[in-house]
């Protein structure tokens, strides 16, 4: 049964919705199990990886639904030793705007589905339409690993995407809580989170990030140039004084290009990353002059 369930989730919500069989087959069963439910019959699963629920995107898909109705069926599971109370598997914002709209009922798609099975395709239905921001993302896959054991390997399998994509997104887990705050809020973008994740002060970086505008490319550059001054013994770089943090600051915004300054007891280096050969004319002509 995992495995069965594994496969048809590798090929998409679709796939599980529509069950096995011909086409056409798929189509008549999906009819005869589509039917309408009162929305107080709904209710949020409280393990649903998306938490953040844009308020201009669900106005405009209320607009919609206040329209047209609700065009897509919402996946729904029943609550167990409950009647008439069902669990949303798939289809919590639909759900939402149903109501905002005034709506009685909806159409829904019953399933008898684990816990496991339902946070599966909250993931993977999430993922395919692009509703859940990096962070809600790695705590899904954080979920699937920590309560049912999966490997990260297994996890690529189930969810359709890279081991690689897998590993990059559940760092983003390890950053502190003030640039996950950031990350949560849109201030910073997932590119520049992984990025964060290499630099040995990333609350500093993020600062920097959502006060001085800096490019992924610039916090990239920052990284590798904490890379390059680690030196052959491999040990981790000491933190960054506050007077040095600032100083890079004040450079950064003075020159509009991210600055770093590593400082040690012999000396040290100064580093300007630029993306444009007019950008590093310009930094030429400042020296010069």
């Amino acid at each position: 049964m995992a495995d069965e369930a594994r496969s048809r989730l590798g090929r998409g919500l679709a796939a599980l919705i529509g069950d096995v069989g011909t086409e056409g087959t798929a189509q008549a069963d999906r009819g005869r199990a589509q039917r309408r439910l009162p929305v107080g019959f709904l209710r949020a699963n409280p393990r649903n990886p998306r938490k953040n629920f844009d308020t201009s995107d669900l106005d405009d898909l209320t607009a919609s639904v206040r329209e047209k109705g609700v065009v897509q069926p919402i996946l729904v599971r029943p609550v167990t030793g409950t009647v008439d109370l069902y669990e949303i598997v798939a289809g919590e914002r639909r759900w939402r705007a149903a109501q905002k709209a005034g709506l009685h009922d909806v159409p829904v798609i019953v399933r008898e589905l684990s816990d496991k099975e339902s946070l599966e395709i909250a993931i993977v239905e999430n993922i395919q339409r692009q509703d859940l921001n990096a962070l809600e993302e790695a705590v899904g896959y954080q979920q699937l690993i920590d309560e049912y054991k999966y490997s990260q390997s297994e996890l690529a399998d189930v969810i359709g995407k890279s081991r690689s994509h897998i590993a990059n997104t559940l760092r983003l887990l390890k950053l502190p809580d003030e640039v996950q705050t950031y990350l949560r809020e849109g201030k910073i973008t997932a590119g520049h989170a992984r990025a964060l994740v290499t630099i040995a002060d990333p609350v500093a970086a993020a600062r920097r990030i959502v006060e001085g505008g800096l490019s992924v490319r610039d916090v990239e550059a920052i990284g590798e140039s904490e890379g390059r001054t680690k030196g052959a013994g491999g040990r981790k770089k000491p933190q960054k004084d506050a007077d040095t943090r600032a100083l890079e600051k004040s450079l950064s915004d003075r020159l509009g290009l991210a600055v770093t300054i590593d400082h040690r007891a012999n000396g040290g280096e100064v580093t300007v990353g630029y993306k444009t050969l007019e950008q590093l004319d310009d930094i030429c002509r400042r020296l010069r002059g």
